[in-house]
């Protein structure tokens, strides 16, 4: 793998950059893997990095039904944050956002990671006081958050409208600091590179269409539309088609799919310097490193597969985001777009194993996936090279729908859920 630097760039630019290679293979199945992870998103590719370079696994393929990066990696709004309310939530988010702050060196590809703030609106008391549970909570788990007044909020974000006369009035907001956004597609084609480069093989265009067991019951083969490919582990990390894949293999998840929407404006100049959420307007914005305000709302009150949503839930979405920052009302879409979340029962993932041996499961993120993809990737790596979970993940287990120790953190979402 040819790496990236100053001088590199500076001798591809007198060739008009034409002897730079494909930054991954398009090789043919092999017969057997040792691994065999099923999704190339983000955590899937993460996934499968982190098996290379922590665990030395490189016989591991990627099979991903259509192209990488094309799901909910390439569909989210970038945000990254780990102030989530308990215990476990905090060590699994910290954890991402501990290997976010250093993975455009680890992968040497510009991920355009930028600390610029995320700030989380309080609107009424039960706001405030929810809010403020999670900064003492955060503060006790080492994560970083602070309350600021509707002045403060104000001074961090100058767009943001902080008059008591609108329906949502702005009575304070918890602020993480180390919060912010990269760019989804370069995470994606970073750990893609990062992956191939160590002997991981990416099959694209390549759909799970059943699982072959051993007369024991543990995993085989898994069937594909390119054939059958044999398979020590499998690993599925399909998003919000997990519980479709899963079927295939004989397994129900507690997990339903629903749309979750987004949209961009017209690009504009530097203009909104933050992260800015709200759970009570069901909104959160930001502005794009091209200028295009990027706005999401809550997820649509319906099961779907469908990639677009209603009409009325982003139309709700704009307008309290033009309540709040009305020099916006004139500011002009210029896409809309949905993914596929797939939800648990207590609004957190599933990192497990599953009644079928050696099968092992990465679902059920809602709308916090893209934020935990580092810290997803490595402690799901750790699982399948090892056979147990890590430490991180070890609550995070399908187990816990059966004995009732969930982890709901529903009010950490930012967004209805």
């Amino acid at each position: 793998m040819r790496r990236f630097s100053l001088a590199s760039l500076l001798k591809e630019s007198t060739k008009g950059h034409t002897g730079w290679e494909r930054q991954w293979r398009a090789p043919e199945p092999k017969k057997e893997y040792d691994v065999v992870i099923v999704g190339g998103g983000g955590h899937g590719l993460a996934t499968a990095y982190y098996l290379a370079t922590v665990h030395g696994v490189t016989n591991v393929a990627i099979i991903e039904k259509g192209w990488i990066g094309g799901g909910n990696t390439g569909r989210n709004t970038t945000i990254i944050r780990s102030n989530y309310l308990f215990d476990e939530s905090a060590a699994l988010y910290n954890h991402a956002m501990n290997l976010w702050e250093g993975l455009s060196q680890e992968l040497n590809y510009n991920i355009m990671f930028s600390q610029r703030g995320v700030l989380m609106l309080a609107h009424n008391h039960h706001d405030v006081v929810t809010f403020k549970r999670h900064v003492y909570s955060n503060k006790l788990n080492g994560v970083d958050n602070e309350w600021l007044s509707p002045e403060e909020c104000k001074a961090f974000c100058p767009p943001l409208t902080i008059s008591k006369d609108i329906r949502y009035p702005v009575m304070g907001g918890a602020l993480q600091r180390k919060g912010g956004t990269a760019r989804h597609d370069a995470v994606a084609w970073g750990y893609a590179r990062g992956a191939d480069a160590r002997g991981v093989d990416i099959i694209q265009n390549c759909e799970v269409t059943g699982l072959q067991r051993n007369p024991d019951g543990s995993v085989k083969a898994v069937e594909t539309t390119r054939g059958t490919i044999g398979a020590r582990k499998v690993g599925v990390v399909a998003a919000g088609h997990t519980g479709v894949v899963m079927g295939r293999f004989g397994l129900r998840m507690p997990v339903e799919s629903v749309p979750l929407q987004a949209l961009v404006s017209e690009p504009v100049k530097p203009c909104f310097p933050c992260v800015v959420m709200s759970n009570a307007v069901h909104a959160y914005i930001s502005q794009s490193d091209k200028g295009e305000l990027v706005i999401g709302a809550g997820t649509d009150q319906y099961n779907s597969y469908s990639q677009q949503g209603g009409i009325h839930v982003t139309n709700h979405t704009l307008d309290a985001i033009c309540e709040l920052f009305p020099q916006f009302t004139r500011m002009r879409m210029l896409r809309s777009w949905g993914g596929i979340v797939d939800v648990t029962p207590d609004r957190s993932p599933i990192l497990s194993k599953t009644p079928i041996k050696n099968l092992f499961v990465n679902c059920g993120w809602g709308t916090g996936g893209f934020k935990a993809t580092p810290g997803s990737g490595h402690v799901f790596a750790h699982m399948l090279a090892t056979g147990e979970p890590h430490e991180i993940n070890a609550p995070y287990s399908l187990d816990r729908f059966r004995t009732g120790r969930l982890i709901d953190e529903a009010a950490a979402a930012a967004v209805s859920h």
